[in-house]
């Protein structure tokens, strides 16, 4: 890809990553809105085309796929210093925030009380989450083609199917589609790499008998210690595809019913923080850790769920590039564009239905969609004036 004509710093990179790990908010889907606006928007240091061709690499390998996408965005704007800077700085605030909670669990037993934040920042997350899919759709749904694509995506995304099923499924539509067209009608071996790539990572939990539906019979306890701990994450980042809701059936498969080092409601817990703090959803991996092993934990099991991430973007950074290169693969490559926007968009429909629960959060994201669109306000203000708005009416009992 292009470089921009004035190259980043590695301060601004680092500053940014770690303001967006301070108050990035309300899971993946959101994470990316925020990115999108700082990167594509505000700073220019992507077009939206190329912040649509990292987000679909992202979503094709195993992991945190906002991580991911950060790590991306270092890699183009600095090499390889720049790939390792803004991933560990979007982890960093995290990490940091869930270790302070996994504290005050592990000292009072209990979890602080964030039904306010919440109440406020929901509502903020769906307006930048609609203004990020109103901005991306402008490139990723340039035809009609494409516009079918999607939807047809969105469709089956809400219906539940397998999302990487669904990705390569909206590739070799649109590849298909463009292949009458196509000047040179051969398979480039960028796309042959990238189809055998994901395939063996999409099968490898199932073939070596890891994660859910493991066979019981390797259901055993096994002594807790940091190597141990550290592997078992490891293993999770390197074949986790999915939601938050899959890391829970992944952890519960085996920190729970396989080694029994937690208990199912502990695991609960866990999900919650995960959930509810800012940052990567992985840094569960994080409370966990503190709860089994205090900060050496803590610290472990996030470096051991986070290195897969590091590990796959690396290699496939030049995967992308050459599949842009080549007029089928970069059809291919729309078609994931496409259904990465459907994707969003589902994940999306869902936030709104928890977020906008009564007439105050309605119009608190028509304010803030308003406040984004009109006078391009940084969202980072809006989420930080949501949280504060929420915790206060928790705290005058009107929640």
């Amino acid at each position: 890809m292009s470089e921009q004509p004035t190259p980043t710093s590695l301060a601004e990179l680092a500053g940014l990553f770690l303001r967006l790990g301070t108050t990035a908010f309300g899971g993946p889907a959101a994470h990316i809105a925020l990115m999108e606006e700082e990167v594509v928007r505000r700073r220019g240091w992507l077009t939206q085309q190329q912040f649509l061709d990292l987000l679909s690499a992202a979503n094709l390998i195993p992991g945190p796929n906002s991580t991911e996408l950060a790590i991306h965005i270092g890699y183009e704007r600095r090499g390889w210093a720049g790939l390792l800077l803004a991933g560990t700085c979007f982890i960093l605030p995290a990490m940091l925030i869930v270790i302070a909670f996994a504290w005050a669990y592990v000292r009072f037993g209990t979890l602080p009380a964030l039904t306010g934040v919440l109440y406020g920042v929901k509502p903020v997350i769906v307006a930048v989450v609609a203004q990020a899919l109103w901005s991306l759709g402008k490139s990723a749904l340039k035809t009609w083609p494409l516009r079918l694509v999607a939807g047809a995506a969105l469709v089956l995304g809400l219906l539940g199917m397998n999302e990487l099923l669904l990705l390569f499924a909206a590739g070799l539509v649109t590849g298909a589609l463009r292949w009458p067209t196509l000047p040179h009608k051969t398979v480039p071996p960028a796309l042959l790499k990238l189809v055998g790539a994901v395939a063996v990572l999409a099968l490898l939990p199932g073939l070596l008998g890891l994660g859910p539906g493991a066979p019981s019979a390797t259901r055993t306890a096994l002594p807790l210690g940091l190597l141990p701990l550290g592997l078992a994450f490891v293993k999770i980042g390197s074949v986790l595809y999915g939601s938050g809701y899959v890391l829970l059936a992944f952890l519960d498969a085996d920190l729970v019913q396989r080694f029994h080092w937690l208990t199912r409601g502990q695991l609960l817990d866990a999900v919650v923080v995960g959930q509810v703090t800012p940052g990567p959803v992985f840094t569960t991996a994080t409370f966990v850790g503190y709860v089994l092993q205090g900060w050496r934990g803590a610290l472990v099991a996030t470096v051991g769920i986070f290195l897969p991430a590091f590990i796959f973007v690396g290699f496939s950074i030049k995967l992308v590039a050459q599949l842009r290169q080549s007029p089928l693969a970069g059809a291919f490559l729309d078609g994931l564009n496409a259904a990465s926007w459907a994707l969003m968009a589902a994940v999306s429909l869902t936030l709104a239905r928890t977020a906008l629960l009564d007439i105050p959060t309605g119009l608190l994201a028509l304010a803030s969609a308003f406040l984004l669109l009109r006078y391009k306000l940084n969202s980072a203000w809006l989420v930080l004036g949501g949280a504060a708005l929420g915790y206060g009416l928790q705290q005058a009992g009107l929640l």
